[in-house]
């Protein structure tokens, strides 16, 4: 048997158990993972809850997670750039907080040996949303880009590929007991709240070029409007800032996964240019306070199963 994270209703953390099922099986073109760490995210504790079920509804019993690494255990037919053994991380859909996940051979990279377990099975979600959105808002050379959240999961990722990209200055909203993370990490610190514009405008003279919400709190987009002037270089990818950034002509920004893209990211990783900060790492058994955590908010970086 294998097991995984389900829940069979929506409702707060305690609804989550892990049960035993049979071990998936691979169809062609598939192939099976052993997983060794998975990362959590706070849209798992959104579907969990039901807040999401507007946009994506719970099929009972429903799983979670969205990336893994792990080792490749079983192949299906057809499958030859993927061998039984290889060491692999890669993405699902509400699949990856289990022993064992499926996915097409196309979702999984090799995991270079230099990267440990945790960071690889905490890096796919995070990090290629970050790396798809500043594709997508043109971030690159010389830019000062402003981050809501940066101390968090996508906000660590995207001020470091931000600076890799070339960004001159990269400054992000954080609680003071980040700031110095976020100044190891290559960026300015500064406080949210009230005033906000001015402590960014204090420290970017000379004005900011483009920011990313991941934060979806009421001031993140109505200031990255009074510091940036153009709207198609703001951009949340934020739920709850969905709707508002529609309403304000800002960019409502997704994920866009892809094989090349976690490989470049890996390969940062491997060099030592991206750093995935993992703040707890829980057993299976306890998904239900990774999941207290991860809903209250304020995760340095990320939260993790090691399996």
């Amino acid at each position: 048997m294998s097991r995984a994270v389900v829940f069979v209703e929506y409702g707060d953390p305690e609804v989550l158990q892990v049960v035993d099922i049979p071990p998936p099986r691979p169809a062609p073109g598939q192939v099976r993972v052993r997983v060794r760490a998975s990362g959590i995210e706070p849209f798992d504790s959104l579907i969990r809850s039901g807040l999401a079920r507007e946009q994506i509804s719970a099929v009972f019993p429903q799983k979670m997670g969205g990336d893994f690494a792990g080792v490749v255990d079983e192949v299906g037919d057809g499958v030859t750039a993927v061998g039984i053994g290889d060491e692999v991380a890669g993405w699902t859909f509400l699949a990856a907080h289990a022993e064992h996940v499926v996915v097409p051979a196309g979702q999984v990279v090799p995991k270079p040996p230099s990267v440990p377990w945790t960071a690889a099975g905490a890096l796919s979600a995070s990090g290629q949303t970050a790396a798809t959105v500043l594709t997508k808002l043109g971030v690159g050379k010389d830019d000062t880009m402003l981050i809501h959240a940066a101390a968090g999961g996508v906000g660590s990722f995207a001020v470091q590929i931000a600076k890799a990209r070339g960004a001159a200055t990269v400054i992000g909203t954080a609680s003071e007991r980040n700031h110095d993370y976020l100044r190891s990490l290559g960026a300015i610190p500064v406080s949210y709240g009230e005033g906000l514009a001015e402590r960014v405008r204090a420290v970017a003279p000379l004005g900011v070029d483009t920011a990313l919400d991941a934060a979806g709190s009421p001031e993140a987009l109505p200031v990255s409007l009074e510091l940036v002037a153009d709207k198609q270089r703001i951009g949340t990818i934020a739920w709850q800032a969905q709707a508002t950034a529609g309403e304000l002509g800002v960019r409502r920004l997704f994920t866009e996964p892809g094989a090349a893209q976690l490989g470049e990211l890996l390969d940062l990783c491997s060099a030592g240019t991206l750093r995935v900060e993992v703040q707890q790492t829980y057993p299976l058994d306890e998904a239900a306070e990774a999941h207290r955590v991860i809903q209250a908010g304020h995760v340095r970086g990320k939260l993790a199963f090691t399996i």
